[in-house]
């Protein structure tokens, strides 16, 4: 099924047990709110559904994976009720990756910005390739990895989340996000990291479903709090992104 969303898309297919949910859009894979919505549908249908074993998610092209929120998204908010809207996409696709009962494998080709970290965060396995670096750029216009935090520093630890999160114009390579365990693998080009994916997957589709689901279950133990958390996260970035100087940042960042 494809889903087309302001010149980009949403797309899943299920072959052999493995569900692949694909998302682009043509400014770096960046996250217009009607893709978030449309992710999170996707990845709570393939939950419930019973043909499918195992999640990837990727991103189209060969490029970014993800360049987190849509500026021009961001730009159009004007009341605190569309900012916690739009940041509230977020918490949603999060939370739908962790109560998936199956496990998530992200395909990460290249580099991951924001939100986009928050998705490698909260897969169950990430991959990448030796290209995927990662930057949380939200404190450079303004605001803060609020809504991604918990699911971050849940990931990588407190003392990395801090250095990403205040260090928001420096990116991490690769290997930093491996030794930090945002990601379970690094290859060094795409071809390798697929024919990785594939493989876990095609292990995963004929693994134990019971057995997948109780473990998930075990792995995201203590998050059950996180449907009121991430949303009370998306009325702080809310707020925030209505400020003068998240609005001049924007205007500044569009204009490059």
């Amino acid at each position: 099924m494809i889903h087309e969303i302001q010149n980009g898309y949403v797309k899943s297919e299920t072959h052999a047990g493995i569900t692949t949910i694909e998302f682009f859009h043509p400014q770096s894979n960046s996250l217009p709110g009607k893709i978030l919505e449309t992710l999170a549908k996707e990845i709570h249908f393939a939950g419930t559904h019973s043909e499918t074993k195992v999640v990837i998610l990727k991103s189209g092209g060969d490029k970014a994976f993800c360049a987190g929120a849509s500026f021009e998204e961001l730009a159009s908010i004007k009341t605190e009720k569309e900012g916690l809207h739009f940041f509230s996409g977020f918490a949603h696709v999060i939370n739908a990756m962790r109560k998936c009962p199956k496990f998530i494998i992200v395909r990460v080709q290249g580099k991951c910005v924001g939100g986009g970290v928050g998705l490698a965060a909260a897969a169950d396995y990430a991959i990448a390739t030796t290209g995927a670096d990662i930057k949380l750029s939200e404190l450079s216009i303004g605001i803060g990895p609020f809504v991604v935090g918990p699911v971050v520093e849940r990931k990588i630890g407190t003392a990395p989340f801090m250095a990403l999160s205040i260090d928001a114009t420096m990116w991490r390579n690769s290997d930093w996000a491996k030794k930090k365990g945002l990601y379970a693998e690094v290859h060094e080009n795409i071809s390798n990291m697929d024919e990785f994916v594939s493989r876990l997957a095609n292990s995963l589709s004929h693994s134990n479903p019971e057995a997948m689901a109780a473990l998930k279950k075990n792995f995201w133990e203590h998050t059950s709090h996180w449907d009121t958390l991430l949303t009370e996260r998306a009325a702080i970035s809310g707020k925030l992104v209505l400020s003068n100087f998240t609005k001049e940042a924007i205007q500044k960042f569009k204009q490059k």
